[in-house]
């Protein structure tokens, strides 16, 4: 080690440790873990951040024969898309595969982060590369978050109006649909009278002060209210900003579950479910009876997504393609819409190629591998 950086010092090399903790907030700021349902335990799973990365492997589910071929391949760290714990561990004996997959994994120094329904609901996420792969246009969310956004109004005197204002874009806010820096600015006036302990950026201590302001209004998801408030803070002038935040029942269009989109040009049903199957290589494709409309818009959402059915009725889709779906709710939707679904692993394959993406981008000298493992559970004859 020593002989290194003696080595790198002389021919001007930097040597920059990737952790595990980087990766983990690459794939955050992707998709950040505020962004998971309720029920979900994305994140952290297994180890520990500060290790430095040796290998990344990828797979949907972590079973025990990805575990070892994480160790064979010289990989300590996994990212899985479906969390290797869902329900708390009472007693870790190796008595399932979950337990063995901890024991193996701590054993072996790998480090297990899973990215689920965060990623699934995250712009460029799970169901936006599914509507990249079948060529479809004018891509927006299908079922949008609720109760996540938050509306900052602040007051700021003129002369800092545009550094406040920066500073809130660049920590998030102001991004409603495709446009981003968005506020609403009123001006008028503010009064304070400062008292003796106070350093007052403007007026005189004891006497009222009358001064120009603005004031700013903005929107930003409620997950990211901690930083917007510590950019606020770090470059408004007062000793004491005065702002207020308010919850807003707006649906918010920058995150949310499934898509909708628009094909190039109409479809066949039949030929249309038949370009999904060898697409996705999918082994059967159950579906709803045909309709006999021709095929224009297509919804979609990875996973058990057939709750989600009636949403992409009331966007005009003709198709709903998703990864499971019950007996009985295929009854729900007949002439209504062409149901088809198409297996949960098959549906969200692809998560692994964001993944890599999403890893490569941020550190490209880090070995990133896909599993060679099949972890479908399920055969098809």
């Amino acid at each position: 080690m020593l002989f290194f950086a003696i080595f790198a010092k002389e021919n001007n090399l930097i040597s920059i440790l990737v952790k595990i903790k980087d990766i983990a907030n690459a794939l955050e700021m992707f998709a950040p873990l505020p962004l998971q349902e309720g029920y979900d335990n994305a994140g952290l799973q297994v180890g520990l951040t500060e290790a430095e990365v040796a290998g990344v492997l990828l797979c949907l589910d972590v079973t025990e024969k990805v575990v070892d071929e994480a160790i064979a391949s010289g990989c300590n760290l996994i990212v899985s898309h479906h969390p290797l714990i869902f329900s708390p561990l009472k007693k870790i004996t190796g008595r399932n595969e979950v337990e063995r997959c901890v024991i193996k994994a701590l054993q072996n120094g790998i480090a297990i982060y899973s990215a689920h329904t965060n990623i699934d609901s995250a712009r460029g996420g799970v169901n936006y590369r599914i509507a990249e792969i079948l060529g479809l246009q004018n891509v927006r969310i299908l079922v949008p978050k609720e109760d996540s956004l938050l509306k900052l109004a602040v007051y700021v005197p003129l002369s800092h109006a545009d550094a406040v204002r920066k500073a809130l874009f660049d920590a998030g806010c102001g991004h409603i649909g495709n446009y981003d820096s968005c506020s609403y600015n009123i001006n008028g006036f503010g009064t304070f009278k400062a008292s003796e302990e106070c350093n007052p950026f403007c007026g005189e201590i004891g006497k009222l002060h009358k001064e120009e302001e603005v004031r700013i209004e903005t929107v930003m998801p409620a997950y990211i209210k901690s930083k917007v408030i510590a950019s606020l803070l770090s470059v408004h002038p007062y000793e004491e900003p005065a702002f207020d935040i308010y919850p807003l029942k707006n649906s918010w269009e920058g995150a949310g579950l499934g898509v909708v989109g628009d094909l190039p040009c109409e479809r066949d049903e039949k030929d249309f479910l038949n370009e999904v199957k060898s697409k996705f290589n999918v082994g059967c494709v159950q579906h709803t009876a045909f309709t006999g409309k021709k095929v224009k818009r297509v919804a979609l959402c990875g996973g058990s997504g057939a709750s989600f059915a009636n949403a992409a009725i009331s966007a005009g889709a003709q198709v709903y393609i998703t990864g499971e779906a019950r007996y009985h709710e295929m009854f729900n939707y007949e002439n209504k819409i062409l149901l088809a679904v198409i297996g949960h692993y098959e549906s969200e394959q692809f998560t692994m190629d964001i993944f890599k993406d999403i890893i490569s981008r941020a550190y490209p000298e880090v070995e990133v591998k896909k599993t060679t493992i099949d972890t479908n559970p399920i055969n098809y004859l």
